[in-house]
Order: structure tokens, then sequence, then C-alpha cells
């Protein structure tokens, strides 16, 4: 009787749904797909998530996470918040190591604004990142890294949406790695907020 692997957990299988579909996008991830990089039978899947669709409902609400926890997991071993900052806005573009998936990774964002269950949780999980990306340096602004008066609610949105357009940029010229790319655009936003005397590679 083959009944399902006790080891393999909702987690295990959301993380090789985001694996397929950066390999072949939400158009070609199936339950079988998933299954097999996870050693079930697709039947498995369809008595967890009913369906592809219940799939991605269930990969959606999963990405939002609070805040206060990403923040700390972002300042856990580094001193400096724009340290911090520097590993959460790479590490929040990690799956899309290419630019094919990028694209992969982007039709799935498609796929979100266009039906209102998963833009809910695509919205809130940018809202999210952006609250991290205000936390942190909201930190930078109080250890002395950045100016007096920096706006770090008008900067923590600038950087967010420069983060996704860096991708999008990196995926269409493919000049450098996107995690450079990140540093040198996210680099050029921060350069006129950083307190003088502490001009040093922002990220390090």
């Amino acid at each position: 009787m083959a009944g399902r692997p006790r080891g393999v957990g909702d987690a295990a299988i959301l993380r090789a749904a985001v694996e397929v579909i950066g390999r072949v996008g939400p158009a070609g991830l199936t339950l079988a797909a998933v299954a097999r990089e996870v050693g079930l039978v697709p039947g498995t899947l369809v008595q967890r998530f009913g369906s592809k669709r219940g799939l991605l409902v269930a990969l959606a609400a999963s990405a939002v996470q609070d805040a206060g926890v990403l923040h700390e997991r972002a300042r856990t071993g580094r001193a400096s918040a724009l340290a911090a900052l520097d590993a959460f806005a790479v590490g929040s573009m990690s799956e899309m190591s290419t630019p094919e998936r990028f694209a992969n990774h982007l039709a799935f964002l498609c796929v979100d604004l266009t039906d209102p269950e998963l833009h809910e949780h695509a919205l809130a999980v940018h809202r999210t990142q952006c609250r991290v990306i205000e936390l942190l340096l909201g930190d930078a602004a109080a250890a002395g890294e950045l100016r007096d008066g920096t706006d770090t609610r008008a900067l923590a949105r600038t950087i967010r949406s420069v983060v996704t357009g860096t991708g999008l940029s990196w995926a269409l010229d493919r000049e450098g790695t996107l995690p450079d790319r990140l540093r040198q655009e996210i680099g050029a936003v921060l350069a006129p907020h950083l307190r003088k005397g502490g001009e040093e590679p922002w990220g390090h």
C-alpha cells in the first residue's frame, strides 16, 4: 500500500512548486511535476491541495510572513543595518538566478495580478517586504548610517521598486549577476542619504 511519505510536509511540497515554476513557469506547472520533484504520487497532492490552483493559492499564502520575523532574520549576525538590507534585497530575488527563471516567476506574478485571491496574497507580500526594508532603514538611521531627517518610509518604497525594476532590466540586458546589479542600483539610491564619512560600499 503506497502511502504518503511521512517526511514530506507542505513546506517541502511548496518549495518544490517554486522550483518547478522557476523551470517551466506557471503554465507548465502541474501537480504531477511537483509530485515527481518530491517523490510523491499526483493523487497525494490532489488530496492535499485539490487542484493546481489550490496549490498556487497555498504557495501564495505561504509567502506572506510577519515583517518582524523577517526583520530579525535579516539582522541576525550582521552588525550593520545596511548590510542586513543588502542580504534581504538579494535574498528576496534568490529564486531568480537566471533570466529564464526570472521570466517564469514574472509570469507567475502576472497570474497574481489577474486573480483576486492570488492578488490579495501578492499584495500582502509586497507590503511586508516594504515594511522590512523600512525597519532596516530605521535601524540604519538610528545607528547613524543615514543622514538625519531621512524619510525612511519613502526611501523604502523607492528601494522596493528598484529591486523589482532591477530584476527586469537585468533579465533584458543580462549584464553581470542579479545580486551585483541589485547592490549597484540600491547603492545609487542610498548614496545621497549616507552620512558623510561612511561612504564604504553600502552592503558591506
